[in-house]
């Protein structure tokens, strides 16, 4: 099953697990978004929206929000020394496409749990090391 579905001006031909990078979107990596300007839904029957499906929704885990490559806009004009640089780098979000919902449905997965670092091991301030000597000989 397939959608395409409208976002930041933009239109996205998408189907479930798929990752993609958009235009900036709020919301914090593990959030779960919904996108209800759905265009198409596809599959063994296709439904095309007028201009969009009602009641037909794309549901996406937040994996990252991102900043590009910085481009460099330089304006330069022969005279009077006239020169203009302008830096910009477009900020993104990247997705993953969790499901494809019809018929007015709310998505069924929540946001799957961040990873987190294994916290360190507790120190027993008494113990000593394997490999450390003690002081036996005086």
């Amino acid at each position: 099953m397939f959608a395409v579905f409208k976002t930041g001006g933009k239109q996205y031909r998408v189907a479930a697990e798929d990752v993609l990078k958009v235009d900036k979107i709020k919301g914090e990596p593990g959030e779960i978004i919904e996108f209800g300007e759905v265009l198409v839904v596809g599959g063994d029957n296709v439904t095309l929206g007028a201009p969009t499906i009602t009641g037909a929704t794309v549901a996406a885990e937040v994996l990252e929000q991102g900043r590009g490559p910085k481009v460099i806009a330089f304006k330069k004009r022969r005279r009077k020394n006239s020169r203009r640089k302008r830096g910009h780098r477009q900020e993104f979000t990247v997705l993953r496409i969790t499901e494809i919902l019809t018929d007015g449905k709310k998505p069924s997965k929540s946001a799957k749990p961040m990873s987190e670092p294994p916290a360190p091991a507790a120190v027993d301030p008494g113990a000593t090391t394997a490999g450390a000597a003690t002081d036996t000989q005086k």
